[in-house]
Order: structure tokens, then sequence, then C-alpha cells
């Protein structure tokens, strides 16, 4: 088990349903990383940008950006996730792929299709939470909209670190940052999150506004509005199972049950 996690997220501007131009920024600026970063997190469909355009862009699980995130992972030892189109048994989803060092996959099916974009007419919605293990963190993964639903985060599993990835517009940029500081404080967990920026095909404006968040909602990393470049930090699980054992808050929560 590793106590601590080197962590990193990319916020850039995507080339509009480009994979290959996409897979190359990407690229340029995970060479630039620190050699002992343990995760790299790309934002939503990341090798296309927030489309409905399904069939132009959908990929297979053996496909080339599949391919490509494992060689990256295996070249430079660390994980690396981010969501992308996927198709699978005549369906398209967004999905959150996390690939581990080893090659091996982990991936989570975006819950909330955003029904304001009419996602929800386009991709199928994931049914599981998921839960990936990695170097002895637990770690759950979130896309997008997911983000404003608590119930479906609650840390009823005793998760380390809460991933989100997002194409979150400028115009409601204001809930982004609120809400992903509410997600870490009332999980007492760690909150990275890794949102695109620049102007799509279809006119949407996104600032980024990515962060790196601790248990107790304290902004780790700093990165401007509209910034292309790289969120940071190191994050200590020790800390964390320190403070939640001290404040308990987490043993007092409500249980639930979620039905489809």
């Amino acid at each position: 088990m590793n106590e601590t996690l080197f962590v990193a997220g990319i916020q850039a501007s995507l080339f509009w349903e480009n994979s290959i131009k996409n897979r190359e920024y990407f690229e340029s600026k995970i060479n630039s990383l620190p050699s002992n970063i343990d995760l790299v997190v790309l934002p939503e469909m990341f090798t296309s940008g927030f489309t409905m355009n399904a069939i132009n862009v959908a990929e297979k699980m053996n496909g080339n950006t599949i391919s490509w995130m494992q060689k990256l992972a295996s070249k430079n030892n660390f994980a690396i996730a981010g969501s992308l189109v996927i198709e699978e048994n005549s369906k398209f989803y967004n999905r959150f792929v996390f690939v581990h060092p080893s090659g091996k996959i982990d991936f989570y099916n975006k819950h909330h299709t955003f029904t304001l974009a009419g996602e929800d007419k386009v991709y199928t919605s994931g049914k599981n939470k998921k839960i990936i293990d990695f170097k002895g963190w637990k770690i759950c993964p979130m896309i997008c909209y997911d983000l404003r639903f608590p119930v479906w985060a609650r840390n009823t599993e005793n998760y380390d670190l809460l991933l989100y990835v997002a194409s979150w517009p400028i115009a409601r940029i204001k809930a982004w940052d609120t809400l992903l500081k509410a997600r870490a404080i009332e999980n007492m967990s760690y909150v990275i999150s890794v949102n695109r920026i620049g102007v799509d095909d279809n006119g949407y404006e996104y600032c980024g506004n990515s962060l790196i968040v601790d248990y107790l909602g304290t902004q780790l990393s700093d990165l401007q509005h509209n910034e292309e470049g790289i969120i940071l930090a190191n994050i200590n699980k020790k800390d964390q199972e320190v403070t939640r054992e001290k404040l308990g808050f987490l043993k007092d929560m409500d249980s639930f049950s979620i039905e489809f």
C-alpha cells in the first residue's frame, strides 16, 4: 500500500472530434510531468470533446485510445484515467476508463446522463457505482453531471479518493466550484476534478477550474481560469484516516439503498 499518491490532472482545450490530435496533445503534456507521478487524470470525452455525434467518434475497448493509454501507463509506471466514447453491444457509453501500470483496465459508465444536452438520448446510462483498488487506495470515479447528485457519491464504501472528469461550462461554474468542495467535505475524501477549457464546436465555453481538494475541503492545487495547465498534489491516506477517526462524521451517516 502507498501511504501517499502523487497525482496530476491535465486541463486543456480539446480538438473537436479528433482523437489523433487530442492524443498527441495529451502525450506531449504527459512527457513534461515529473517522473514519480502515480496517477494522471484527463477530462471528460478527452478524445473528442462533449459530443452527441457518438457514431463519429466511438471506439472499442480494444481500440487505439485504450492501447495508447496502456502504452503510456506501462512506459511511465503510472495509472492514467479519463472518459471517452465507447461502443459496446451496439450501445454507446460515456465511459470512464482507468488503466493501471500493468495494463489492467477498470471502467465506470456515466450514470447521470445530461438530459439538457440530450446525452440521455444517445448514451446508455451506467447502473453500477465502481470502486477501483490502486496501490491500496480505494478510488471512486464519477463523470461531470454525476457531481450534482450527492446520494450517488455517498461514501458507503469507505473510499479514499473521488475522481470527477468533466466538460462543465462556464455558465454554471459556480456550481462546479461549490459542489466539488461539498462532495469532499461530506464524504471526508480527497477529490480530484479535471475540467476542460476553450470553446467547442457547439459554441459552449469552458473555463476549467480543475481542482484537487482534501477531505476537509481545502484546495491543494492552483490553476487560473481558462489556463491550459496541470494540477499537481501529493495526497496522504494516513492523514485522511486519522482525521476521519478523530471526527467520526462518516460513522454517523444515514443508511439508504438506491432503486432503479
